[in-house]
């Protein structure tokens, strides 16, 4: 007997703050101005994505001292940007990343709170933690925290906004005009924290929102980052490219629930996934090399080898052969908030397989970086790109995908009209929302029927 068909889960990620997106293409449009959102995230509802999903870009990243002005690099507030785009659509989650080591549980509770009141249900919050000295400049705290205790600050943020929107049940208002009265309960919000990081104490001053709470996402690929996904995380995002790495992590992460409590199916999986469409896989895949070298300019590439050599190679032609001279491994690095750096952890290491892989492939700086910059992506017709997604969907590699279109704002449109509707077809997609939450979206219950379901058992 077959297992029954997955229902995957799509959704769109509006990409500023990396160097995904061709800003120079002459269909590129603005970054920061509302109406590039609005019909991005228009769009994503048009084809009954499950939610938008923004990044977040603390601080300018530079490189040699300088900004870093090859990519984009920054946005306007994301609270700002998810109320306003709130107005403009109806079912589309809203989901934003907020940074817990510089936040107070207090102030980011209340703003999740009203924006799932604002949307009616459709907030979502990723919940990242800062590694680095240089973003926490910005802030009156600065500093930063080493990883464990990182996630120990990230772990009880979480808890403690799981305290405050847990403070209201959601019957204490009754606004009764008859009699006058308003709450049923005059202690409604009270709250109270004493712990490592947080000590704090009050009423909390925003009602039970819809969802009760926002639906919780986390992107952390370490082990910490994979505990605290399986403890307190309704979704995780991955990074494997491949079915078989896909399937390990999927793998390892699902087997984790069980500890604390939780189904298979109380965490989603959904790696951010780049395409690049043609009306045929060759015509695709012409496109697709022509995508990466307009992302991988030249200058683009030197930067990008400075990177992990931490020097100036300004000098060197990026049509050229990789530096025959050493990184230099010293603490200051050339390379400022960029997270890549962590990628190179052994960066003598990584120049040695660079220049062998160029010597054995003939690649110039710009081919190299082009080649080992390549993220997940689905290159080919829409069939192709649907039977793939699909295959990786069935194959527990994923429980679906956030795509990273390479155009602002119309580059999702194409996926939209031609992909989406073979997958409908196929079964494997909604052709229309099914409830008003982003919760009923994901297939995720209220956190007052978990809780409910926990002490049953």
């Amino acid at each position: 007997m077959s297992k029954p068909l997955k229902q995957i889960h799509l959704a769109a990620h509006f990409p500023g703050v990396n160097n995904t997106t061709v800003w120079s293409d002459p269909a590129a449009g603005s970054h920061i101005e509302f109406s590039s959102f609005a019909h991005f995230a228009k769009t994503a509802e048009r084809a009954k994505f499950d939610f938008l999903f923004l990044a977040e870009g603390l601080r300018l990243r530079e490189q040699g001292g300088k900004i870093y002005d090859l990519d984009v690099v920054g946005r306007p507030d994301t609270f700002t940007i998810l109320a306003a785009l709130a107005a403009v659509t109806e079912h589309l989650g809203l989901t934003g990343t907020i940074n817990s080591t510089f936040n107070e549980p207090y102030e980011v509770a209340r703003q999740f709170a009203s924006l799932d009141h604002l949307s009616d249900g459709r907030a979502a919050w990723n919940v990242v933690t800062s590694w680095d000295a240089f973003t926490g400049e910005n802030f009156r705290r600065g500093g930063f925290l080493p990883q464990d205790e990182r996630y120990s600050r990230a772990k009880e943020f979480l808890a403690t906004t799981n305290e405050l929107f847990d403070s209201w049940h959601g019957d204490e208002i009754v606004a009764d005009q008859a009699s006058g009265a308003f709450l049923t309960d005059a202690k409604a919000g009270a709250f109270v924290h004493q712990g490592q990081h947080f000590d704090i104490q009050g009423q909390f001053n925003v009602p039970r929102s819809p969802q009760g709470r926002p639906v919780i996402f986390q992107a952390g690929d370490s082990d910490e980052g994979r505990e605290f996904a399986a403890s307190s995380a309704d979704a995780i995002f991955s990074r494997y490219s491949t079915l078989t790495e896909g399937q390990a992590f999927y793998t390892d992460v699902k087997s984790r629930l069980a500890k604390y409590g939780r189904r298979s199916d109380q965490l989603l999986i959904l790696p951010a996934a780049t395409f690049v469409l043609g009306d045929t896989d060759a015509e695709a895949e012409d496109l697709a090399k022509e995508v990466r070298r307009q992302q991988v300019s030249g200058a683009t590439a030197i930067k990008h080898l400075e990177f992990v050599w931490n020097r100036d190679l300004s000098g060197y032609d990026p049509e050229g052969p990789l530096p025959d001279i050493d990184p230099d491994v010293s603490e200051n690095h050339i390379s400022k908030g960029r997270a890549q750096v962590r990628m190179y952890r052994d960066p003598l290491a990584t120049a040695r397989e660079w220049r062998e892989r160029a010597a054995a492939n003939n690649w110039s700086i710009r081919d190299l970086v082009i080649e080992t910059g390549n993220r997940q992506a689905f290159i080919g017709s829409p069939s192709t790109v649907a039977k793939t997604i699909n295959d990786f969907v069935q194959a527990d590699a994923s429980d679906g995908f956030i795509l990273v279109p390479h155009i602002t704002p119309t580059g999702l449109d194409p996926f939209a009209d031609k992909v989406v509707p073979l997958l409908q077809e196929q079964g494997v997609f909604r052709t229309e929302y099914e409830g008003p939450t982003l919760r009923d979206h994901l297939g995720l219950a209220h956190p007052d029927e978990v809780r409910e379901e926990r002490a049953a058992s």
